[in-house]
Parts: C-alpha cells; sequence; structure tokens
C-alpha cells in the first residue's frame, strides 16, 4: 500500500476517535444542562407552588397515575405525607401529579398547570379548578386530552375515598372541552360508592397557592356523570 494512502488511512481514523471522544463529551454536558434545567425548574414551582403539610399528615404510600404511553396512564406508588382531610389530601395527591413526575416524559399536565381551587360537597361531588394552562397548553387531541383526565381521575380515586365524581373547571368556569376534544361539561365517576364526605371537611375551598384555608363551598350541578375511559 502507498505510504500516502497509509497516512490518509491514519489521519481519517484519527479524526474518527477525536470526533467519537467530542461526541462523548458533547452527550454529557447536555445532559448535564438538562438536570440543570430540570433542578431549577422544580425549584421555580416548588416557590410558586409550595408543598402542602396540615397536622394530621401521616407518611403514607400513595398511588400516582402519570402517563404511560399514548392516552394510557400508570400508577407509581410514592411515599408521602397525607392529610386526613379529604381536601387537603386532594391537594397533596394533585400537587405530587402535577410537580413531580419521576421523568419528563411521564408528565401528564403542562408544566405550569396550578391547582386554584378544590372542592368536596356533601354528596361526595368534586369541583376542582385549574388555571387557564391547563386548557391552553395542553396538545389539543383526543389521546392528549384523555391522558390528561385519566391522570386526574385515577389520583383522585385511588388516594381520596370521599369523591364520587368530579366536575373540572378553567379558572373558575365550564368549559366545553379541555382542548377541542375531551368534554369537560359533565362529571367524571371517581368513586360512585364512596361513603359521603364528613360534613366538616366539605365544602372546603382551598387555593394552590394559599395556607388552604377553607372558605365557601360550590353549588352542585345536576349535570349527569360520565365514566372516564
Amino acid at each position: 500500500m502507498p505510504r500516502n494512502v497509509k497516512i490518509f488511512i491514519g489521519a481519517l481514523g484519527l479524526l474518527v476517535a477525536i470526533g467519537l471522544i467530542s461526541l462523548r463529551s458533547l452527550h454529557k454536558r447536555v445532559g448535564k444542562l438538562a438536570e440543570t434545567e430540570a433542578a431549577e425548574e422544580k425549584a421555580r414551582r416548588e416557590v410558586l407552588a409550595p408543598p402542602i403539610f396540615t397536622p394530621t399528615d401521616v407518611k403514607s404510600s400513595a398511588q400516582i397515575y402519570w402517563a404511560a404511553g399514548p392516552e394510557k396512564v400508570a400508577p407509581v406508588t410514592v411515599e408521602l405525607a397525607l392529610s386526613a382531610d379529604p381536601v387537603q389530601r386532594a391537594r397533596q395527591v394533585l400537587h405530587e401529579l402535577m410537580e413531580d413526575p419521576p421523568t419528563p416524559q411521564q408528565r401528564t399536565m403542562p408544566p405550569d398547570a396550578t391547582l386554584l381551587a378544590f372542592y368536596i360537597l356533601p354528596d361526595g361531588t368534586t369541583i376542582a379548578d385549574f388555571s387557564d394552562s391547563l386548557a391552553s397548553d395542553t396538545p389539543s387531541g383526543i389521546e392528549s386530552e384523555a391522558q390528561v383526565v385519566n391522570s386526574i381521575v385515577r389520583t383522585l380515586a385511588s388516594n381520596v375515598p370521599n369523591i364520587r365524581r368530579l366536575k373540572i373547571l378553567i379558572h373558575g368556569q365550564e368549559v366545553e372541552t379541555l382542548a377541542g376534544h375531551v368534554d369537560l361539561t359533565g362529571f367524571f365517576d371517581v368513586n360512585p360508592n364512596a361513603p359521603l364526605a364528613p360534613q366538616s371537611m366539605s365544602g372546603a375551598a382551598t387555593s394552590s397557592a394559599s395556607s388552604g384555608s377553607a372558605g365557601s363551598s360550590a353549588p352542585a350541578s345536576k349535570t349527569p356523570s360520565k365514566p372516564i375511559r
């Protein structure tokens, strides 16, 4: 083999080796950057929507339903300090659902979505009022919208037995659909045969950005409930 060809092949091999090393280094830098951004995002959200603590909190195993493929959600067991008050307990598990998915791919709700208010009425009817971003930032489509609703309903069903059916509001208003497809005008079945919530715990209104003080209850609607698919 001519000497110049050998030199060319050797130089080519050296360039390939340098390129692989550089690519690996770039991959590590991108990974560290992503981790840093995720940590900063989590810190920012903890300031805007801090964790909820109550005097009756007890460390418990909670089932949180995060994304598990298109339209699908699956439970992940996490240890949380959960309140004996069903309103506060519901806010705690929804906070975990929105704020702390195991991976970015498992997130079901838009990063900027927040829970504005939460009510449980004596008959087990529940109203969850979310910020505008739940509707505006959820990708339009039956699969993505159903995944959002499924994650909310099943997380509540697994952790708050007092809830019979759920009404989802956007910024205090009833909307026809979440982002163009999933109907939000009725109710979603959560635990249809659930026991009635204790009267002292019912009708409590709370804000995800507040200390969780009680407020006035929301009126119940006669709209029939519908099963979550």
